[in-house]
């Protein structure tokens, strides 16, 4: 992973500021999956989707995030989570440690094709086998503002969707046909999409992907 894929500085500047509202199929999890699972939250942020899994009686549930800000934000919030920061590279977990994965609005602060590559390959090797990964995150949108900035930006990062915010951090929004290409070594189980607003108060059409490691 380069420095665009992993921002610390731009995530602990606006730590306090942002809000995520990636919404969580929760009764999909309560109809499926033991309280007693094993749970992940990869870029966990302030721990709203950890929080969310615990609130419903999830026994193992573990977010980790790079941003140190975001994880002093969440033990403010919510001192009773295990919200932990790591490198962005290397998770800090034994191979098919983790029955669930979340992947919430993650790909998006991951611009290149490798590091969202790496991102993959890690929480694949930390699934069991049969594990489930949901991701929730942008495709490419329709409407002008949009489509503007991924035009101006497309030869600056040479991948069509990515561009700079007004506050300085590079996001991600995705052609729908590469976010199957990485989940390629998953089967998807159901895919749909939803209406949200994004972190800056937008709205946005999101894509949700149930998937299980093969």
């Amino acid at each position: 992973m380069n420095g665009m894929d992993v921002q610390t500085k731009y995530w602990d500047a606006v730590a306090a500021t942002k809000t995520f509202a990636h919404p969580v199929p929760m009764q999909t999890f309560l109809d499926s999956v033991p309280v007693d699972a094993r749970i992940l939250d990869y870029g966990c942020g302030y721990g709203r989707t950890c929080s969310e899994f615990v609130t419903n009686g999830y026994r193992h549930v573990v977010g980790v995030d790079i941003s140190a800000g975001m994880i002093a934000r969440g033990g403010t919030l919510f001192p009773n989570l295990d919200l932990r920061r790591f490198d962005g590279a290397s998770l800090p977990f034994a191979d098919d440690m983790f029955d669930i994965c979340t992947l919430l609005a993650v790909l998006t602060c991951i611009p290149t094709d490798a590091g969202q590559r790496a991102v993959m390959s890690e929480i694949r090797r930390v699934l069991r086998p049969g594990g489930i990964l949901y991701v929730s995150d942008y495709p490419l949108q329709p409407d002008s503002r949009n489509q503007d900035r991924y035009q101006e930006f497309k030869d600056e990062f040479g991948v069509f969707g990515v561009f700079r915010l007004p506050d300085g951090g590079i996001v991600r929004h995705h052609d729908r046909r590469w976010v199957h290409e990485l989940l390629s070594p998953f089967d998807v189980l159901n895919e749909g999409s939803a209406e949200v607003h994004t972190m800056n108060g937008n709205a946005a059409r999101i894509f949700q992907i149930m998937a299980r490691k093969r």
